[in-house]
């Protein structure tokens, strides 16, 4: 599904104009809202004393692009009273679009060599895998492509040499996976892998890096769905 909207307001101030970079909503996440929401839905209503992104009923969907631990809190009051559906975007290929510092003109445009998929929702898990199991929480990844705005103002990051990261926007959302229980986190371990396993192992067999698949067993630990059962070596063993 191709989702470039150009009608939806930006409301991102950037560095460039007043020396303090303020992103209350990117069009990122005001197009995620416009995917995920339906007809009759609330957006952006109060519950419980929390700004909830979409209502359905009594049922709370809340996209959270990065950091899980800035609602963390949120969540764990939320779901004592509701169903809570909680999106991660995960960005597949990421265009960054340099712009001059009007925006007026598109300087170059490059693919990142940066792709992630689905089981990168570890990387933010790590900080809710106590959550993961209570009923009323599900999780759900959308895989997306977007674009990465970016003005040079001279008060970017160092690293980006002065370019300002002013918007990211979607172009495509390519599939969604959601988990209602810790079990469904399971279907990333290979079946045919040998038992019990290290980091190492699982690494080699899923083809990525030792950095992600640690996260990964960890979250799983946490959830109760997967054990350490001894050592090889220095490498922790794991099983179900």
């Amino acid at each position: 599904m191709s989702l470039v909207d150009n009608n939806i307001e930006i409301v991102y101030q950037s560095s460039c104009h007043n020396g303090v970079g303020t992103l209350r909503e990117s069009s990122l996440h005001a197009s995620l809202k416009e995917y995920y929401k339906r007809p009759g839905d609330l957006v952006e209503e109060r519950v419980d004393g929390y700004i909830i992104d979409i209502v359905h009923d009594n049922f709370l969907i809340e996209i959270q692009t990065q950091n899980f631990y800035a609602i963390k809190k949120k969540l764990e009051n939320l779901v004592e009273n509701h169903k809570v559906l909680l999106v991660y975007p995960v960005i597949s290929d990421k265009w960054i679009v340099y712009q001059n510092r009007a925006g007026s003109k598109v300087l170059r445009r490059r693919l990142s060599p940066k792709h992630c998929s689905h089981e990168n929702i570890f990387d933010e898990l790590i900080r809710i895998p106590h959550l993961i199991a209570h009923p009323n929480l599900s999780v759900e990844t959308t895989l997306i492509q977007i674009e990465e705005i970016r003005r040079k103002c001279g008060k970017g990051s160092w690293r980006r040499r002065g370019w300002n990261i002013y918007d990211k926007r979607l172009v495509n959302v390519l599939g969604t996976q959601i988990y209602h229980t810790p079990y469904d986190f399971l279907e990333y371990i290979p079946r045919d892998i040998s038992v019990p396993f290290t980091n190492f192992d699982l690494a080699k067999k899923l083809k990525k890096p030792i950095k992600l698949v640690r996260k990964m067993t960890y979250c799983l630990r946490k959830m109760g769905t997967l054990r350490m059962v001894g050592k090889k070596g220095k490498s922790y063993l794991f099983s179900f």
